[in-house]
């Protein structure tokens, strides 16, 4: 696939936002606990993201017997969240795809990545940043099925580890690979959240789950629930809740600093190869997590 933007005007694409945009969550929000967090943040932060749309995403691990059983577990949990927050799902929380892209140029058709193609192409003036927060087949496939989706939107993935780690062998992109390389491939504006070094850094504890988010309405309790029976033994332990950063880079991109650099090779192995002739891409280095999970308890507080 080549190249659609010239560079200059992927650069303005990828300038960090000053103000409020237009943006859809795909998340694989059945996959452990995280995305629940990332999914209420997101729908908490009206002064600078208007969520359009939320898509299932697939997933495999020991909560689904199948990538598409992931999907349709994750597209209950949304319906959940949805209903403990008073949000109407209907035209807003789509199924995402059954299946893995299973090559470079081979999509797979859903309701998510259709209303992605049909959401983007809709605004000409605006770009529509598509956050995702797992296995990224939605977003490829809408791509392979318009390629002018590319010059619309802007792409936030937590994906992967950073450019300088050993490997890139982390959930979303080892079980993807296909999709994975093609949105590093393909051109399309990306800002790249990688895992270690960046997105680990956002932790919290059950003791501060529930002195900050328990009793801040029935969203509050689901929360505190879930991370609470998330482990058996919470004695001296934090959980990473990974998938707020890319939603934080929307809400105040100095929470989650980055650089430009070229867009890494995704090679076989899950290594990484730097060509210094590619496109420039946005990349996390770092998370702040007081910032983020600070303004996520306020919200919690302010809208109980």
């Amino acid at each position: 696939m080549d190249v659609a933007l010239d560079d200059v005007t992927r650069l303005e694409r990828l300038t960090p936002p000053a103000g409020a945009v237009r943006m859809v969550l795909d998340t694989d929000t059945y996959n452990e606990i995280d995305d629940q967090f990332a999914v209420v943040y997101s729908l908490l932060s009206p002064e600078r993201i208007t969520v359009e749309a939320i898509y299932a995403a697939p997933f495999h691990n020991s909560r689904s017997t199948g990538p598409g059983d992931g999907m349709a577990r994750s597209y209950e949990e949304i319906l959940r969240l949805l209903e403990r927050m008073n949000r109407p799902a209907e035209g807003f929380a789509f199924r995402g795809s059954n299946r893995y892209l299973g090559g470079a140029d081979r999509a797979v058709a859903s309701p998510a990545a259709e209303d992605l193609v049909r959401r983007a192409m809709s605004d000409a003036d605006s770009p529509l940043y598509v956050v995702a927060i797992g296995a990224i087949t939605n977003v490829a496939s809408a791509i392979l099925m318009e390629p002018r989706i590319r010059e619309r939107i802007v792409v936030v993935w937590l994906g992967g580890n950073p450019v300088n780690w050993p490997h890139t062998r982390e959930f979303n992109l080892q079980q993807d690979v296909h999709a994975s390389r093609l949105m590093f491939d393909c051109g399309v504006p990306f800002v790249h959240v990688p895992c270690i070094n960046v997105s680990q850094h956002v932790r919290t504890t059950l003791s501060e789950v529930e002195q900050y988010i328990k009793g801040r309405g029935a969203i509050g309790d689901y929360l505190c629930e879930i991370y609470r029976n998330h482990f058996t033994d919470h004695f001296a332990r934090s959980k990473v809740l990974w998938d707020l950063v890319p939603v934080a880079w929307l809400v105040n991109p100095k929470w989650v600093p980055t650089v430009l650099e070229h867009s890494p090779i995704l090679n076989d192995g899950l290594t990484w190869s730097v060509d210094p002739g590619r496109h420039l891409i946005r990349s996390a280095v770092h998370a702040s997590r007081d910032g983020i999970l600070g303004d996520l308890f306020r919200k919690l507080e302010a809208n109980a």
